[in-house]
């Protein structure tokens, strides 16, 4: 019996919990694939991933009219072909340029062209000469006053102005600031003398 175990180990009830004797929740979490662009690992690289697209959706039957049209063998890819031909019409209307012949020139006014000749004068009217210049006239300016307080450039002479009489020290101010004897109420005899007898009707 005690060659069926090995070293100095025997079985015994353990001193606390073991985790082992609890049962889990078997594979129940997974961790993210490593394939395919859904719900790929954050935590790894992600190769390319190429997609297939659909197949295309079925032509409809009968999308062009057929053989019923007739195609003409002058219409070619670049146009219809068509042989020059040659179009009866009237004649074109131009314009004549009227040039001057040798009548018209005057050979006499080109001599002061081509030879000397003393100057000539004209009369003409007097030239338009329009609004020029107007300038102000010596009227317009005014000169700055050199009489009085308020000169522009030169030195003021003293003024001397008249004003008013003051009551600063005449005999009039009244220096006390005191009421007069007429500034008091006058009283009556009535009131510190036997009063007089009075008579009503």
């Amino acid at each position: 019996m005690y060659r069926a175990w090995v070293g100095t180990w025997r079985p015994h009830r353990p001193r606390g919990p073991v985790m082992a004797q609890f049962t889990g929740p078997g594979p129940k979490y997974s961790i993210p694939g490593t394939t395919g662009y859904l719900n790929h690992n954050p935590t790894k690289r992600q190769a390319p991933a190429y997609s297939f697209s659909g197949a295309r959706a079925p032509v409809p039957v009968g999308c062009s009219p057929g053989p019923c049209y007739y195609v003409q063998p002058s219409v070619t890819k670049t146009g219809k072909y068509v042989a020059p031909g040659c179009v009866m019409s009237g004649r074109p209307t131009g314009t004549v340029e009227v040039t001057p012949g040798p009548g018209d020139y005057f050979l006499e006014k080109s001599k002061k062209h081509i030879y000397r000749c003393a100057p000539a004068h004209s009369m003409a009217f007097r030239h338009d000469i329009g609004c020029g210049d107007v300038t102000p006239g010596p009227g317009d300016y005014t000169i700055p006053r050199v009489l009085g307080p308020n000169t522009t450039y030169t030195t003021a002479s003293p003024c001397y102005s008249m004003r008013w009489r003051t009551k600063f020290g005449l005999f009039e101010e009244d220096l006390c600031k005191t009421p007069g004897p007429a500034a008091y109420p006058k009283t009556e005899l009535d009131v510190y003398k036997p009063r007089a007898p009075k008579y009503t009707m």
